[in-house]
């Protein structure tokens, strides 16, 4: 499994897997079939500045402060609260995880775009009840500063749920725990199951738990976890296949409801 250990306070927390190498690119072959497109969000970020580059939505998480090393990986994603990230669900299933700031763009020791403080987590109950790999995938919500929220320092991706896997050759972007700077592998996922799916790139080890993938429209359509924690090899990776029961998380997190009528079946910590 891809799995690193934090630190909690004064105590030891086993999380997340993630990598070591600096820039790793490789494309396969096409997968199919039709796509069921279901976008969360809004498109554009307008009140973002525009001189900040797409990939500092992309950060990693540390507890507490950037001196313990950073444990995961996370991304943000459009939110009418303008400050929701997406991770995997094995990285936030601790004690309510307040203790977690995530840092976008981070690079080299430092957070050019600040650190951001975690100060609610949504994880599947799934996940929660019984560690269901399907449901390897978690929201948090992180405090303002300064009276700006994190869409208007760096901007979002949209989550999309109900995406067929493989219609394009998506990007990973992680924190490898060995590397200061992060990883980029550019791919087309295939299916390893009905509610699982995976990729092929180099180096994705301890730390890129929570690495988000992203199509060529900019859309978030996986997070690395899901089987084996996202996989127990470096070179191969998997995410739970987004769909209703990731739809109904995002509403939860957003504040939204079902349309449909049904009752939420996630949890919050």
């Amino acid at each position: 499994m891809k799995r690193l250990t934090r630190p909690r306070g004064n105590r030891w927390h086993a999380l997340l897997p993630v990598v070591a190498l600096l820039a790793v690119t490789s494309v396969s072959g096409a997968a199919h079939g039709s796509a069921v497109t279901e976008p969360l969000g809004v498109a554009g970020s307008a009140r973002a500045a525009h001189t900040v580059p797409r990939s500092a939505r992309v950060g990693a998480l540390f507890s507490g402060d950037l001196e313990g090393g950073h444990f995961c990986t996370a991304s943000v994603v459009r939110s009418g609260g303008r400050d929701l990230i997406l991770t995997a669900a094995h990285c936030l299933s601790g004690d309510g995880d307040t203790d977690v700031v995530f840092a976008p763009g981070y690079r080299n020791g430092r957070a050019p775009y600040g650190l951001w403080r975690v100060t609610r987590t949504y994880v599947p109950r799934a996940w929660s009840d019984r560690s269901d790999e399907d449901s390897d995938f978690a929201f948090a919500v992180v405090a303002s500063k300064g009276g700006r929220d994190l869409e208007d320092a760096v901007g979002a991706n949209v989550l999309v749920t109900g995406r067929a896997t493989g219609v394009s050759d998506v990007v990973v972007t992680g924190y490898p725990n060995v590397l200061e700077a992060p990883l980029s592998c550019t791919n087309r996922p295939t299916g390893q199951s009905r509610t699982q799916q995976r990729i092929d790139c180099p180096g994705f080890t301890d730390g890129t738990s929570g690495s988000p993938w992203v199509d060529r429209e900019g859309e978030v359509v996986g997070v690395l976890g899901g089987f084996e924690q996202g996989g127990s090899t470096d070179d191969v990776s998997y995410s739970a296949v987004l769909g209703h029961a990731a739809a109904l998380l995002y509403g939860e997190a957003t504040g939204y409801s079902d349309s449909s009528g049904s009752s939420d079946p996630s949890g919050s910590s």
